[in-house]
C-alpha cells in the first residue's frame, strides 16, 4: 500500500513539472522580442512590452511582412 502511495505520489510530481517545462516554454514561444546584435559581438534582448521595444516592434513586424511577400 506504501509503495503505491509513493509511486502515485512520485508520478504526480513528475506529471507536474512536465506541465510546468510545456507551459513555460509554450508562452515563451508566444513572445517577440528583439535581439540587437553589434559589430563588437555583443548582444542585446529587448522582450515585447518594454517601452523601447513597440517602435522598433513595430518596423519589424513591417519588414518581415514585407520580406515575405
Amino acid at each position: 500500500m506504501r509503495t503505491r502511495k509513493a509511486l502515485a505520489v512520485a508520478g504526480a510530481a513528475v506529471a507536474s513539472a512536465v506541465g510546468a517545462v510545456a507551459l513555460r516554454r509554450r508562452s515563451a514561444r508566444s513572445r517577440d522580442r528583439l535581439e540587437l546584435y553589434f559589430e563588437d559581438g555583443s548582444l542585446v534582448t529587448i522582450a515585447q512590452g518594454a517601452p523601447e521595444a513597440d517602435q522598433l516592434l513595430l518596423h519589424a513586424r513591417e519588414l518581415l511582412a514585407a520580406a515575405q511577400s
